[in-house]
């Protein structure tokens, strides 16, 4: 495959993917994460060529991993009750994300929206991960990415 300096992107919805596209993304999680030692056992373990692999292997990346290392403004709706921003900070520091910009509209009908910008090339896991916390805790509704530089 030609290399072109000119990269487009395209933001595509998982369910239409070919299953070699799939795959490759899985063995890359594999070996991310290290559940195995080699990329033959990953390629072996996803049922997936080792041609495949390495024809797609940097092409393909899951959303979240392309905000690593990035500025991300979060919009979180939060409870208007005591401590709920400050869960929000505790869970963004637990995961070493550094909090740059904090911006709480006021409180209306017990809701509060909140945007924060965090920056998250220390971060000890991705952003869809570090959602998924915010959206457990219990003084938050809400969590949506508006922004990333």
């Amino acid at each position: 495959m030609k290399k072109d300096t000119n990269h487009r992107f395209y933001l595509v919805q998982e369910d239409i993917l070919p299953e070699a596209i799939k795959k490759t993304i899985k063995v890359k999680e594999i070996l991310k994460h290290h559940q195995t030692k080699t990329i033959n056992e990953a390629v072996k373990k996803m049922d997936l060529s080792r041609s495949a692999y390495y024809k797609y292997k940097d092409f393909v990346f899951p959303f979240y991993d392309v905000t690593q290392g990035k500025i991300v403004t979060l919009s979180i709706m939060i409870f208007d009750k005591p401590g709920s921003l400050s869960q929000v900070l505790n869970a963004i520091a637990s995961n070493n994300g550094s909090v740059l910009t904090i911006n709480q509209g006021i409180p209306l009908q017990g809701m509060a929206n909140v945007a924060i910008s965090v920056e998250t090339k220390d971060m000890k896991c991705t952003i869809e991960n570090l959602i998924k916390k915010l959206e457990k805790l219990s003084g938050v509704s809400k969590v949506n990415i508006i922004g990333q530089a």
